[in-house]
Parts: structure tokens; C-alpha cells; sequence
């Protein structure tokens, strides 16, 4: 069941952000505004788009929150696996999502110490070995 509700929510991610959805969405009001003088603006003519509406904003929350958290958890390993490989990070980033806000706040300010200090030549430095890392990785991979 788990597997189906993921496949789903991939696929209605998908089509909910399309643009010819948008359009279907916009021609859908301008439909059901059209109809108004015929119903003579009634209470039902306005329920009909008040309970299309809610329906559809209430099941498109459970679908935008588990595209979210699969896109989170993807970004999380990805990074973590950055981590991992580079042998002058720590470690102990790679569960930094469950530390508490203060100890989040006191690695924040660790960082922007860092950055102060930081001398940019040799960032840039880094930045390219690291990428060199990066890219001898992919070979082993890929070969």
C-alpha cells in the first residue's frame, strides 16, 4: 500500500505541476463563473466550487508533504555521501537533522566563524580539489 500512495504522489507531483494542469485549473473557474447567471448565483452553484476546492487542497497537502520529505530524505543522503567521501569532512555532519535547535544555532555559528577567517584563494583551492576528488570518484564508479 505504501508503494502504491509513493508511486502515486510521484505521478500526481507531476501532473499537479504541470502547466496545462494550471490552465484546466483556470478554465475550470472561468467555467464555473460563466455559470453563475444561470444558477442565478446560488448557494449551491457556490458550493460546488467551495467542496471541489477543499477536496482537492486537502488530498494535495498529503501529496506536496510526501514529495517533500522523499526530496528531503534524496537531498540528505546525497549529502551525506558527500560527507562521507571527503576525507576533510566531519563525520559526525552526516545526523546534524536531529541535533536540537541550540545545537544547530551554536554549528551555525561555528560555520560563520569559518567563513570570516576563511581565506578565499584558499577555498578556491579546495573547492578544486575537491571537485578533482569528485570526479576521479565518478570514473572508479562509472568504470
Amino acid at each position: 500500500m505504501s508503494e502504491w500512495f509513493n508511486n502515486a504522489a510521484r505521478r500526481v507531483s507531476a501532473v499537479a505541476g504541470n502547466y496545462w494542469t494550471f490552465m484546466i485549473a483556470i478554465a475550470t473557474i472561468v467555467v464555473w463563473a460563466t455559470c453563475g447567471p444561470f444558477f442565478h448565483y446560488s448557494d449551491t452553484w457556490q458550493l460546488v466550487i467551495n467542496t471541489g476546492t477543499t477536496i482537492i487542497t486537502f488530498l494535495m497537502v498529503f501529496l506536496i508533504q510526501n514529495s517533500q520529505n522523499r526530496d528531503a530524505q534524496a537531498m540528505h543522503l546525497k549529502l551525506d555521501e558527500i560527507i562521507r567521501t571527503i576525507s576533510e569532512a566531519r563525520n559526525s555532519m552526516i545526523n546534524i537533522e536531529n541535533l536540537t535547535d541550540d545545537q544547530l544555532a551554536e554549528l551555525q555559528q561555528q560555520f560563520e566563524q569559518i567563513r570570516e577567517e576563511c581565506d578565499p584563494q584558499e577555498e578556491e583551492r579546495k573547492v578544486k580539489e575537491s571537485a578533482a576528488e569528485m570526479q576521479d570518484l565518478r570514473k572508479k564508479h562509472t568504470a
